[in-house]
């Protein structure tokens, strides 16, 4: 009988994912002063376009920020991308993301996102763990449709807040959840 784990079905996932290769998210460089740069066009990029989420940034305690995800499959995908944990507008430690999937989808993505940490309880729970697992207590506060962003207030008081922004490519759908973050050293 095979078992299959969670990180030997996203290794495969991502092994098997050619795609992935081609993109330019920084895969094999962990130039941490290229993950710095890319951070701070990003969040440049966030502000103009999106002001409100100046609001959310003042208001958390702590930002993962991920430039550059880059999300392919073709029944099995898999997406992959390296950011930075910001405190007070400082870069404190960098990370990498990695996720899995099996099933119906075809296709090549990339965007980019932040998790906005909205309380010290889950800014410690993200820094002390071996490696955080997006799931379901993530809220996601905006639609990248085009017409702006809007800040709902139920959702600006949940512990993290996702804003998935600047989708380029043909894969359907976004998600953060199953989504894997783990500590880098550039």
């Amino acid at each position: 009988m095979i078992y299959l784990t969670r990180r030997s079905f996203t290794l495969g996932a991502l092994a098997s994912s050619p795609l992935l290769a081609a993109c330019g998210n920084g895969v094999g460089s962990n130039n941490a002063q290229r993950i710095d740069a890319r951070v701070a066009t990003t969040l440049d990029y966030l502000y103009e376009n999106y002001p409100s989420t100046r609001d959310l940034a003042e208001k958390s305690t702590g930002m993962l920020i991920m430039p550059l995800m880059t999300e392919a499959g073709f029944g099995i995908g898999g997406a992959y991308g390296r950011g930075a944990l910001q405190i007070d507008g400082m870069t404190v430690d960098y990370y990498s993301a990695t996720k899995g999937s099996f099933g119906l989808q075809i296709g090549a993505q990339q965007f980019a996102h932040v998790l906005f940490f909205m309380t010290d309880a889950a800014l410690a729970r993200f820094r002390r763990s071996s490696g955080w697992a997006a799931g379901a207590d993530i809220r996601y506060v905006f639609n990248d449709t085009g017409d702006g962003l809007r800040a709902e207030t139920t959702t600006a008081t949940s512990p993290v807040v996702a804003v998935i922004f600047g989708q380029a490519g043909a894969l359907a759908g976004i998600s953060l959840e199953g989504m894997k973050y783990n500590r880098i050293i550039p």
